[in-house]
């Protein structure tokens, strides 16, 4: 009588084990940066102004950067401090570097496609908006300019809408430069749900670095006797410490009609503040320190 084999069962977990080992080793290949290698500085969407430095290789006029590819950034400011109209200008700037509204501010969109989600409002309002930067940049072809109102989704709907236009932009070979999310908030079912702020937080800085574009979002932020305080939340804290730029608006009553535009914190050399006010035909613009303005 034959003696019966034994065999070892399968065990799974020696499979999972060998996956994730070669998981963490493609990421270990990623993530490895050699110290010895020349790293170039991220390419800048958005400028505004110049800055005279001296450094190692001498003196040299260096570019401001607002914005660079492959990174975020966040405009915070109170209720009513026309948030989504500076969200115009910078999306203008974006869409033209020599737009006669954005006095300073330039940018380096070589061909590049611009994005813009409004979760906030309606689609009557949400097109307003859309139009005003084609109002902004007349006579310009505006191909490039992808708009969408997201309002009428719930908020992990719109996540994976802007997930599924991203990814049909790439399928289609069409680079994107910049996205605006107008605002970030109703990405999440509360802006102190601190694992959906986390989350999305990263998700943002996984869009900005897979599809080296920058993302520029908006959220509220509190107002603290007279002056601002942090933006809403634990999804203001998060965005505040993974940020590139954090631009702050506020309203300066010594100067009626004008939004104060400042950066609260940057990881580049911080743009000097300014201001921008609606035109006669309600667009902003960036003031001209020579105008003199009456009311």
């Amino acid at each position: 009588m034959k003696a019966a084999v034994l065999y070892k069962p399968y065990d799974i977990r020696i499979e999972e084990k060998e996956e994730q080992r070669m998981l963490m080793a493609l990421l270990e290949e990623d993530a490895y940066v050699d110290i010895s290698e020349e790293i170039k500085e991220p390419p800048i969407a958005i400028s505004c102004g110049e800055a005279n430095l001296t450094t190692l290789k001498g003196d040299k006029t260096y570019t401001i950067p607002l914005a660079t590819y492959g990174n975020f950034s966040f405009i915070q400011a109170p209720p009513k401090s026309m948030k989504t109209f500076f969200v115009s200008l910078l999306g203008s700037a974006f869409c033209n570097p020599n737009g006669s509204f954005t006095k300073g501010m330039s940018s380096f969109r070589e061909n590049k496609h611009f994005v813009h989600f409004d979760t906030e409002q309606g689609e009557w309002h949400s097109q307003r908006v859309f139009k005003r930067i084609e109002w902004m940049n007349k006579g310009l072809n505006l191909d490039f300019y992808h708009t969408f109102a997201l309002r009428k989704i719930g908020y992990k709907d719109r996540i994976d809408f802007i997930q599924y236009y991203l990814d049909c932009m790439r399928e289609e070979d069409k680079e994107i430069g910049l996205i605006v999310i107008d605002g970030i908030a109703d990405l999440v079912s509360d802006a102190n749900n601190l694992e959906e702020s986390n989350l999305i937080v990263q998700k943002i800085m996984a869009w900005s670095t897979v599809y080296d574009c920058h993302i520029v979002t908006v959220i509220h932020c509190n107002v603290k006797g007279n002056g601002i305080g942090s933006p809403t939340g634990h999804l203001g804290s998060f965005l505040e410490k993974k940020a590139e730029t954090q631009i702050q608006l506020e309203r300066d009553p010594n100067k009626l009609g004008a939004i104060t535009v400042s950066c609260k914190r940057s990881r580049n050399t911080p743009f000097e503040q300014f201001d921008f006010r609606l035109d006669e035909n309600g667009l902003p613009k960036v003031d001209n320190p020579d105008d003199v303005y009456s009311f």
